[in-house]
């Protein structure tokens, strides 16, 4: 029966892929909602991990971008389900899916609603942001966009206080496997200058049959269109350089050139799966700042020249691993 569920699932990477697994996994999904003027950001993340033992455990972590707070709250694993036949997680209390979430937890409650959604486009020969590497049944980490950009509607209290989210924009991905990359990087916004423009980018070291290469995921929603930046579809990763203040990504597609700059701001501690056992601790920024440039490479013409705000942005582990020289 998990056989069946495991196939099924496999091309519909937004719901849980973790049928049959009972050691060294975690599977965590990524809510990131921030209201009509930006003054309150806010990620809510919830999954399921097991070490190498066998341990298991269901979570959620809140994590208020604007605060610089976050807080892990830990159930016992039974507290969690899933559904195989769509995007539906429960854990105790908590639901969450597609169409939005609905929170029972001490300091954070509320109900969300999204309109809208701009998921990553399928197909059979690569079901989601992985594409072909979607079937490689031993990669250390796998990675979803459930929604690109979406609107916002509801509330939430906070620590006690009400924060109206109506006309508010939302960010909807989720990984899964048994760590995150021993360094990467991590940016996304969808607040830029006019609704309707989205970036989501990443670079890592990726193991590989005893080695490992540099391997990088792209995605710009602008114009009504996805344009796509990947390791499988012929876009070179001309630059990645990192500092203490910025982070430098310049991207070369067939048709499109990509070059981000995102400066770095104060970051917040979050719990990270190793082995799947969530010991791990990553930093991440809810208020960096992304300015992007894009180049239509036949005519050379600068297509759009912008800055996203209330970005993510994680900086994390060997990031000499991924710097090009």
């Amino acid at each position: 029966m998990n056989f069946i569920k495991k196939a099924i699932t496999l091309f519909h990477p937004e719901r849980f892929q973790g049928w049959g697994k009972t050691r060294r996994y975690f599977e965590g999904w990524y809510f990131k909602v921030v209201n009509a003027d930006g003054s309150r950001a806010f990620a809510f993340i919830p999954g399921i991990a097991m070490d190498s033992d066998g341990r298991r455990q269901s979570f959620i972590q809140v994590l208020d971008g604007v605060k610089k707070l976050a807080t892990y709250h830990r159930f016992e694993a039974d507290a969690f389900s899933a559904s195989h036949a769509s995007f539906q997680v429960q854990i105790h209390d908590n639901y969450f899916h597609a169409g939005g979430l609905r929170l029972n937890l001490k300091e954070a409650k509320g109900e969300l609603t999204f309109s809208g959604n701009v998921p990553w486009p399928k197909h059979f020969y690569s079901p989601g942001i992985m594409g072909p590497y979607s079937f490689v049944p031993f990669m250390e980490c796998y990675h979803g966009i459930v929604s690109m950009d979406h609107a916002i509607s509801g509330t939430l209290e906070i620590g006690g206080e009400r924060i109206d989210m109506n006309g508010g924009r939302g960010y909807l991905e989720k990984d899964w496997g048994r760590s995150f990359p021993s360094g990467y990087v991590w940016m996304q916004s969808n607040h830029f200058s006019r609704p309707g423009i989205s970036l989501k980018c990443s670079v890592a070291r990726i193991p590989w049959l005893g080695s490992s290469f540099v391997g990088f995921i792209a995605g710009f929603w602008w114009n009504g269109r996805l344009i796509q930046f990947t390791t499988y579809n012929g876009t070179r990763l001309h630059t990645c350089s990192i500092n203490e203040q910025s982070v430098h990504i310049d991207l070369e597609g067939r048709e499109y050139r990509l070059m981000i700059h995102a400066h770095r701001s104060q970051s917040t501690s979050l719990a990270s799966p190793i082995q799947g056992l969530m010991d791990g601790r990553i930093d991440e920024s809810m208020t960096a700042q992304l300015r992007i440039r894009l180049l239509e490479k036949k005519t050379g013409k600068l297509l759009i020249e912008d800055v996203g705000v209330h970005a993510g942005l994680e900086v994390a582990g060997a990031v000499d691993q991924i710097i090009t020289r």
